[in-house]
């Protein structure tokens, strides 16, 4: 094909003929370049050559041109660019556009964070509609989805044929983001001409778990009836057998104070320090928890407790090391039919199927007693013989009196996406054409077991903690063989504290419902009228049950040993732990304990201690878990597409409102005898303009402004952990051994923004790009979650109908400390920032050298948002915004020739904040960097076969958590997951 044009070199952004593929089909794209030594003169038609760029390079340039060719900011990656990234998901394939970082949950990528802006500002589309996928996670990343955000992990990337970022506004889109619209497309028949075959079959294995798992997907294609009806499928299967292994801490409190678990033990003669906060119910020993003899008044003992029992010390709250054993099974399927009867008007029918199932296994080994609190056995029975402080935090301790547990937690998980979508586009005149969608897609999340048991050993002495030169990975002595199952206790009625069973089935089904109608009026050459309405639903049920007291638990039947109902784990800490930590300990066998108890009878079995039977809303402890959320939508809008010159200047863009209308039901239990059901609604409207100018004042130069009016919906929260934002629900879960609170607010106003984006990009040279892009968004509604740690009294305080003075009658007292987690609007504050990009094949470089080239780019990203430090808002911090990184980077260096190419990616995240202010006392709670690094090669055997190979997390880097304040950041999770390699070989007709 050769392409012919005038004037300036619009023909580089026009030409594009690519067939995409979820299956690494060949792109191919046709390039104008001069053939003729001496230009023409410009009034004169110039005929060029065809320049055919397929494989990894075409894909790169493809997304060039859609990006050139936008009047606003998009990035967008295509066909190979997916298949061919050594990418599990779509998480991951989409962290190489500029601007997008992700959060990883067990080693896989699970939600993205755009231009500072976390998922709950991202609105995800898939076929031109707004979803929600949600998946569980473990708890350190944040457990199972019940907000706004989009799990990725629940998709294969095979399945996708482009992925687009839009990074700013247009009236046309749909309304919901902050940060960026991400928009997925399955392939469809039409984006083929004729009969398409493809096929992969991979291999992987995974050198921490030394396991080998399978991976595969097909796509078959054909047109008939010449060209006017296509059918498509395509399929993609995966398992995925992981180990997690760490180090974790839950979080570091006070070793004395409000947000403390009382305080050490103090030696004879002693004062103790913040004894009115230390002092157990009934104890007689100031500090020290009943029936615990105070350690003698030595120089060591008195220097070891006023080292350690300080305000200003922090000790880690349940120091523990584990391993997460992961299994996972994934299927995607899409299907898509379309018709064109006739030139002009084309139908499109879309389906798309995922479903992935997972169990984790949890195992522990962990001391109980720096989290409990006074009441319950916590520091106040601790005896601290050694102690060692530095910048704040306690790095070495050896104490006596130390409850212990072995901890098995076991989830089976299972997501059910399932979209159906209908387009219809036609043309009704030469100027008029219009487009009609109406879609459906829901996402069932299902947890059905979430049991948890536990081994214990009270009152163990000799146990310690050494960070001193580990940080993140501390040598931890239990002071006796925890591989032994004759050192722990089934901890029936009438011990204290007692071991436990806990089960927790819960789930969420969220389902979103379009109806959208757009037409499109071509006024002139350059001038094209556009309006459009949109209604959709939104729906989000959540559920939970749980056994009314999880610490009552039958005695083990005569001749029924500890050994009986457990196991030993063995092999762990490889490549992680300093020598001196166990690399083996006794587990519990939650299948025995089953077996034994019949724990899933969901009834009272007779026997003391077998109560199992579940309950919700009348469960004071599951009662939040159980939430519903309908929200309709409906907005309109108008805007004026136009393309022309301006001195001789080409310039393009759109300028438009949307008006949107939101109204909210939400509906959920509170704390009271057997719940209480409380709703609420609220409605909001919303008007958001919007400019896109897109200006080439030289050939090969665009210079972009945007400006709009933007709004985010507030988040839900999460219903399990507590936190029903929106839900005007109270809820006290008062079991202990920690107490938590929340409140609900209906009445949240969305995020809102004015946003303002500012770039020139270059494209020096074909398939080339170099960029500048400057962004500022003026968040002016903020919503600010708050975790304080507040006495029962200021509860009842800052809602007296809800916390009644008498409702924690019998298992606190006004003085108990409550974790209270609310949701409030704040003023927010400004976010801005920049992203440079640079993409070039290397093709004039002598000899294997010209087969090289490189794509890079680089975020940085600073903001300023007021955060409430109080209950009631009456005092500010400042800090970044939370999921924000202020530096973000990635790169890859790649390889192609006619039969062999090689690519090696690095993607960088800078550390970034998760919580503000942080819990228990800290200041902050945050994630530490990363830096992933990804390999990538393929050998083509024949023109249809080639053979594959890839490599993920090749540093296998680490999960790294931390909580503390701007000098001291201690260590709360330090997880590694290993390195995964692929081989296999793909098939294409």
């Amino acid at each position: 094909m050769t392409h012919t044009h005038t004037g300036r070199s619009r023909a580089y952004r026009t030409g594009l003929v690519a067939g995409t593929s979820a299956m690494a089909i060949v792109l191919t794209l046709s390039i104008g370049a001069a053939a003729a030594q001496t230009a023409p003169p410009q009034d004169e038609a110039t005929e060029v050559d065809e320049i055919v760029v397929t494989g990894f390079r075409g894909s790169l340039n493809a997304a060039l041109n859609i990006k050139r060719n936008e009047a606003g900011v998009v990035d967008s990656i295509v066909a190979e660019d997916i298949a061919d990234f050594p990418d599990l998901n779509l998480a991951e394939s989409v962290q190489r556009i500029p601007g997008v970082s992700i959060d990883r949950d067990a080693g896989e990528g699970r939600s993205i964070t755009v231009r500072g802006l976390s998922s709950d500002f991202t609105r995800t589309r898939i076929n031109g509609m707004e979803a929600q996928a949600t998946t569980g996670g473990t708890d350190s990343s944040g457990g199972a989805n019940r907000g706004r955000g989009f799990d990725f992990n629940v998709f294969a990337s095979e399945l996708f044929s482009s992925i687009k970022v839009r990074k700013t506004a247009a009236a046309e889109t749909e309304e919901g983001s902050l940060g960026a619209t991400v928009d997925l497309q399955t392939t469809r028949p039409f984006d083929y001409d004729g009969f398409t075959m493809a096929a992969s079959v991979q291999g992987g294995y995974n050198d921490l778990s030394e396991s080998y798992d399978p991976r595969a997907a097909f796509l078959l294609s054909n047109t008939f009836a010449d060209g006017t009806f296509g059918a498509l499928v395509s399929v993609a299967y995966s398992e995925r057998n992981s180990l997690e292994e760490g180090f974790s801490s839950v979080r570091w409190a006070p070793a004395v104070g409000n947000n403390s678990s009382g305080g050490f033990c103090s030696p004879l003669g002693v004062t103790p320090q913040n004894a009115a906060n230390n002092t157990a119910a009934g104890s007689t020993a100031a500090a020290c928890a009943t029936g615990i003899p105070r350690p003698a008044n030595t120089a060591a003992n008195v220097t070891a407790y006023n080292t350690a029992n300080q305000a200003d010390v922090f000790v880690p709250r349940l120091p523990r090391y584990g391993r997460l054993t992961h299994e996972q099974e994934r299927l995607g399927v899409t299907a898509s039919l379309q018709a064109r009867p006739r030139e002009g008007t084309t139908f499109s029918f879309d389906l798309l199927y995922s479903k992935l199932d997972s169990t984790r296994q949890e195992d522990f080994l962990e001391a109980l007693s720096f989290s409990r609190n006074a009441a319950a056995g916590g520091q106040t029975q601790v005896i601290v013989r050694e102690a060692a402080v530095d910048n704040g935090a306690l790095v070495y301790g050896l104490f006596d009196n130390v409850d212990l547990r072995s901890e098995q937690r076991y989830d089976e998980l299972s997501t059910e996406f399932t979209q159906l979508s209908f387009t219809a586009e036609h043309q009704f005149t030469d100027r008029l054409s219009g487009k009609l969608f109406i879609g459906r897609a829901e996402s069932v999340y299902e947890n059905p077991i979430q049991t948890t048991v536990t081994l214990d050993r009270n009152n163990s002495q000799g146990y310690s903690w050494d960070f001193r030169g580990n940080p993140e990975t501390p040598v931890i002595d239990y002071g006796f063989d925890v591989t032994d199952p004759a050192n722990w206790a089934w901890r029936a009625a009438g011990a204290t504290p007692r071991s436990e069973i806990r089960i927790r089935p819960n789930g969420v089904t969220t389902v979103f419902e379009t109806f959208a109608g757009d037409l499109a009026y071509e006024a002139t050459d350059w001038l094209t009228l556009r309006a459009g309405v949109n209604y959709k639903t939104f729906g989000s049920r959540s559920y939970e049950f749980r056994r009314t007291d999880e610490t009552v638990i039958p005695a083990l039947p005569a001749g029924v040993t500890v050994a009986d109902i457990s196991s030993v784990l063995t092999g762990f800490g490889k490549g992680l732990t300093p020598d001196g930590v166990d690399t083996s300990w006794l587990i519990p066998d939650i299948n025995a304990v089953a077996s034994l108890f019949n724990i899933y009878c969901n009834c009272n079995t007779g026997v003391a201690g077998g109560d199992f039977t579940l309950t919700g809303i009348s469960n004071g402890n599951a009662r939040g878990g159980n939430r519903n959320i309908e929200e309709e939508d409906f907005a309109y809008y108008v805007q004026a597409d136009f393309e022309t010159d301006v001195f001789g200047m080409p310039l393009r863009g759109n300028v438009g409102v949307r008006q949107v209308n939101t109204q909210l039901l939400a509906e959920g239990f509170s704390s009271s005898a057997g719940g209480t059901p409380v709703s609420g609604t609220n409605e909001y409207d919303d008007t958001l303009p919007s400019l896109n100018l897109a200006l080439e004042p030289i050939d090969d130069v665009v210079l972009r402004f945007g400006a709009a009016k933007v709004m985010a919906r507030p988040q839900i929260g999460n219903a399990l952990a507590g936190t029903n934002y929106l839900v005007p629900t109270t809820s006290l879960a008062a079991s202990g051994p920690n107490f938590t609170a929340s409140i609900g607010n209906v009445d949240l106003e969305p995020f809102r923004a004015t946003t303002y984006d500012l770039g020139v990009e270059w494209y020096f040279a074909p398939e080339s790009l170099l960029s500048f892009a400057y962004f500022y968004k003026d968040i002016d509604t903020y919503i600010q979650i708050l975790r304080q740690d507040l006495p029962y009294s200021d509860l009842t305080g800052l809602n007296p109908s809800a916390f009644a003075p008498g409702l924690c009658t019998g298992v606190c007292s006004p003085s108990t400390i409550f974790q209270l987690t609310s949701a409030v609007n704040t003023e927010g504050g400004p976010l801005k920032g920049f992203e440079v990009s640079y993409q070039q094949p290397f093709a004039f470089l002598p000899g294997f050298l010209g087969n090289t080239g490189v794509q890079l780019n680089y975020t940085r990203v600073e903001s300023e948002i007021d955060y409430c430090s109080n209950a009631l808002c009456t005092t500010f911090v400042t800090d970044d915004l939370a999921a924000l990184s202020p530096t973000a980077y990635n790169g890859t260096l790649y390889y192609e020739d006619d039969t062999f190419s090689a690519r090696v990616s690095a993607s960088y995240r800078e550390a970034y904040l998760q919580n503000v202010p942080g819990r228990n006392g800290n200041a902050k709670e945050g994630k530490q960097e990363t830096l992933n690094w990804d390999v990538s090669a393929s050998y083509n055997v024949t023109e249809q076969i080639s053979l594959t190979f890839e490599g993920l997390n090749l540093t296998d880097e680490e999960n790294h958590q931390y909580v503390g304040d701007d000098s001291r950041q201690s260590t709360s999770v330090y997880h590694h997951t290993g390195r995964q390699f692929y081989v296999g070989a793909r098939y294409r007709y």
